[in-house]
């Protein structure tokens, strides 16, 4: 650990001198709490989980439209070490790209994060059967802190302290996939690399009205996942989804919609289950698919959006899930009315599917 703050000195020193410029570092150390949301995580928990976070991020300076309309957030990448304090969760290292946005005269830091990551201690029937959390040695990462920040405690360095929530699965890639919740008290410092960075005025004297029409969009996610069962195979999915949308203004957009999901795993468990459990009197041949109605919200920030749907599947024959799911990602346009995408699709806590998706927007 103390290397790695030595790095962090090291790196800021050599740059300190360039003038207005527009990057900052930041380091925190991060101690807290495994948040088990299913009973056979409870084994699992064996300590408090400790943690290093080093950001470096670039200041928006007011040179796009964007940065103004979320009070000049930062945005950049990140590196997080994580170490479970638990022989079977074993330590994680993550990479990816995250934004700040401040509120309150800049003083209230709320952080926003998704990446990779690698996993020392992945699940083996053999040697690591404990592990039901992580079935594979990568997945995803998402981190979300809030936190009291002051860039200016002495010239351009600065503190913080605050709480950041960290999240870990594969989304169901591969079995077994109940995933990992921490949250971690955060106390960190900050380096701006430069002591004059300064932003630009805002001259716009018209402001512009982004209200849009009521457009129509088809969009197909794909993937592959596996059933519950460890070892029953990965196959692809198939998800279609229509849905119309309503910009309300310069951050906002809401959606209705439907959407068919053909799921090949699902069928494969299907055949299982009419095996495995015949009290239940599942006949194999019951239909895998299942049709949902859904809302959702999109944060649109640049050609970057935030998206959060929910939904209901008004069809669904087999219903060993809940009635109720949600997606969680994000969208980048790429032209005016071509979008891909990256979701997470959960039931409640439980993720089934990483979804890449291209979509068409009318």
């Amino acid at each position: 650990m103390r290397k790695i703050y030595s790095l962090f000195l090291l790196f800021s020193l050599t740059v300190v001198g360039q003038k207005n410029n527009p990057f900052s570092v930041e380091a925190s150390f991060l101690r807290g709490n495994v948040l088990p949301h299913t009973e056979d995580m409870y084994h699992l928990v064996n300590g408090h989980p400790e943690a290093f976070l080093l950001t470096v991020v670039k200041k928006t300076d007011g040179s796009r439209e964007w940065h103004k309309a979320y009070n000049y957030p930062d945005y950049g990448a990140y590196f997080l070490y994580q170490d479970f304090k638990s022989q079977p969760l074993g330590q994680n290292y993550s990479v990816g790209a995250l934004y700040n946005f401040y509120f309150f005269n800049r003083h209230l830091q709320f952080k926003l994060a998704q990446g990779i990551a690698y996993t020392t201690n992945p699940y083996d029937k053999v040697t690591n059967s404990r592990n039901k959390a992580f079935g594979t040695q990568i997945m995803a990462n998402t981190n979300i802190g809030l936190a009291y920040d002051n860039q200016k405690i002495f010239r351009s360095f600065g503190v913080h302290a605050g709480i950041l929530f960290t999240h870990y699965s594969n989304g169901r890639f591969k079995s077994p996939n109940s995933g990992i919740n921490t949250y971690l008290l955060n106390l960190g410092v900050s380096h701006n690399l430069s002591e004059d960075f300064k932003r630009l005025p805002d001259t716009a004297l018209v402001k512009k009205s982004y209200r849009e029409p009521i457009h129509y969009n088809f969009v197909f996610r794909s993937g592959v996942n596996e059933n519950p069962i460890i070892g029953s195979g990965q196959y692809p999915f198939y998800h279609i989804g229509f849905y119309a949308d309503k910009r309300l203004n310069r951050k906002s957009a809401l959606q209705l919609g439907t959407e068919i999901f053909l799921t090949k795993s699902i069928e494969e468990y299907i055949r299982y289950y009419s095996v495995a459990y015949p009290e239940e009197n599942i006949s194999p041949n019951t239909d895998y698919k299942r049709v949902g109605v859904f809302v959702g919200h999109e944060l649109l920030i640049n050609r970057f959006s935030l998206e959060a749907q929910l939904g209901y599947y008004a069809y669904q024959k087999f219903n060993k899930d809940t009635g109720i799911y949600d997606r969680v990602g994000l969208k980048y346009y790429m032209t005016k009315n071509i979008f891909g995408g990256f979701t997470i699709k959960t039931h409640l806590f439980l993720a089934e599917a990483l979804e890449f998706g291209i979509g068409y927007r009318i």
